[in-house]
């Protein structure tokens, strides 16, 4: 099994296991998220909706020879059209990329950085989280006002 499969630093000194283990971090501290295991694979869920999936590679497009991959749903053009830069990404299958999901690889000289890939996990987020749990990120993330 080579390195692109287990995760492990892959000739670029990125750590894909690294990066897939901090988006996962991220994505459960999100409100009211989840994770579950559906097909033997992480996804991280909200309201029973899946909003990110961390795949390790050999679901993808039947390869087995797949990088680790982070699954989002992207529906602001700008953000989607960037995912879709990524080199190796690709529009999710099972007709989820009409939907905004996108595919990309964690592993590579060119996949972007846990920073990044948060920002489009909390994205994917706020599109599949009812608007009262949003309501709560929100709170959390404003700053209580000044003298309070």
């Amino acid at each position: 099994m080579d390195d692109r499969a287990t995760g492990r630093k892959d000739g670029t000194g990125r750590d894909a296991a690294a990066v897939r283990a901090r988006v996962r971090e991220f994505a459960l501290e999100l409100p009211g998220a989840f994770e579950d295991f559906p097909w033997n694979e992480c996804v991280i869920k909200v309201n029973r909706k899946i909003f990110v999936f961390l795949f390790l590679g050999h679901l993808v497009a039947g390869r087995g020879d797949s990088p680790p991959t982070v699954t989002v749903k992207l529906t602001h053009p700008e953000t989607h059209a960037h995912a879709l830069s990524v080199p190796g990404a690709v529009p999710t299958g099972y007709g989820l990329g009409r939907a905004g999901w996108v595919t990309v690889p964690l592993a590579g000289t060119d996949a972007p950085p846990a920073e990044l890939l948060c920002d489009w996990v909390e994205e994917s987020y706020r599109t599949v989280a009812p608007k009262r749990t949003v309501a709560l990120l929100d709170a959390e993330r404003t700053p209580p006002p000044p003298g309070a």
